[in-house]
């Protein structure tokens, strides 16, 4: 038995080492093998439905400015009737979508909650993706006050780049029009700087029964900066952006099935502002500390949830990192008293499936 294992491992390491031999001696066979691998690769198919049976948001990037590997910057993507939307695109977010193969031509609009660099800092690339993939027209991007100047910075920032790529791939055709590659801007003025959080509301979007409300949140001192509400065939998400707690969001929120909300373990992040002073970091530290002022907790985050009535609560934009599972203890510190039941914690890939016919809600993993 042992000869004949033996002979069989020989065997192996034979055959092993021709197939190699073969691969490293023939260019013809190397181009074989990487065009199969290529095809598989461009031929495989998003695992996200977009089936008109459900409303669904898809969380693609749920870190805080503070870098975590596994995770991107703050963004959501919402479907509803066959239609794509983007709320907040913040950096790396751009390589999910792709990695994911989310049919980027289908994105409708993008809607930003407020101008902090987390949240706005992949729109360029997004809009180039998008174009390079077959957009035929500029992509409307709406946010408050401001937007007008930010998308203006994008579109400035990238006018090389869409000449360059225009340049090489029209081909004298309308491939890459120029006129596709721009975004416009569709500012929200209804709250102006400065103003005094109380939760005004305004419909920015209405169109094919799906209807995006913006909702004033409590960021300050950014102001003004905004949640959003997708509602469609009787059903609604809620996605919050960065605030505090806030009785006027809450009464926005009413009735929504999901409520997606940012939340910053004070606790935690105190703790880390701590251990940076101790060791010389003093501007880390202070930042760290700052943070508290403007964000929301996870247990107020529940509190918000609770008086909004939503059935489900879904945690993003997580902050401080939770880079070990173990870590979700500490951070949900306190939040089983408040809401035992209905919570989640975000992660990237993850699929939140709101049924049109009133089932509960599904929560799935899109693989990489």
């Amino acid at each position: 038995m042992k000869k004949l294992l033996g002979w069989l491992v020989l065997c192996l390491g034979v055959v092993t080492f021709v197939a190699w031999l073969a691969f490293t001696l023939s260019p013809a066979l190397q181009d074989a093998v990487f065009a199969a691998g290529a095809r598989r690769q461009l031929a495989r198919q998003s695992q996200l439905p977009t089936s008109d049976d459900a409303l669904r948001v898809l969380l693609c990037g749920t870190s805080s400015p503070l870098p975590v590997r596994q995770s991107a910057k703050a963004c959501a993507l919402v479907v509803a009737g066959g239609r794509f939307f983007i709320v907040d695109i913040g950096p790396e977010s751009t390589k999910n979508l792709a990695i994911w193969r989310i049919p980027a031509t289908r994105v409708e609009a993008v809607f930003l909650t407020h101008f902090h660099s987390d949240h706005i800092g992949a729109l360029g690339d997004l809009n180039m993706q998008l174009w390079a993939q077959g957009r035929s027209r500029p992509l409307d991007v709406y946010g408050p006050t401001g937007v007008d100047r930010v998308v203006a910075g994008f579109n400035l920032a990238y006018s090389f780049d869409r000449d360059y790529r225009h340049a090489l791939h029209s081909h004298g055709g309308d491939m890459l029009p120029l006129a596709a590659a721009v975004m416009i801007p569709h500012p929200a003025d209804f709250v102006k700087p400065g103003d005094v959080p109380s939760g005004r509301t305004q419909v920015v979007y209405d169109q094919g029964g799906v209807v995006v409300t913006a909702i004033e949140a409590d960021h300050r001192p950014v102001s003004p900066a905004f949640a959003y509400r997708f509602d469609y065939k009787g059903h609604s998400v809620v996605i919050t952006g960065d605030t505090v707690f806030n009785a006027g969001l809450a009464r926005a929120a009413k009735g929504a099935d999901v409520l997606v909300s940012e939340a910053q373990a004070h606790h935690l992040q105190n703790v880390m502002a701590s251990e940076a002073a101790a060791i010389g970091q003093t501007t880390l530290a202070s930042v760290l500390k700052d943070t508290s002022r403007y964000h929301i907790s996870p247990v107020d985050a529940a509190r918000l949830a609770n008086q909004a009535g939503v059935r489900d609560l879904v945690y993003t934009h997580i902050a401080p990192p939770l880079v070990f599972g173990f870590l979700k203890t500490p951070w949900l510190r306190g939040v089983n008293e408040v809401r035992p039941h209905g919570v989640t914690i975000g992660r990237d890939g993850m699929l939140i499936t709101i049924p049109l016919d009133g089932s509960a809600v599904r929560f799935s993993q899109l693989d990489g």
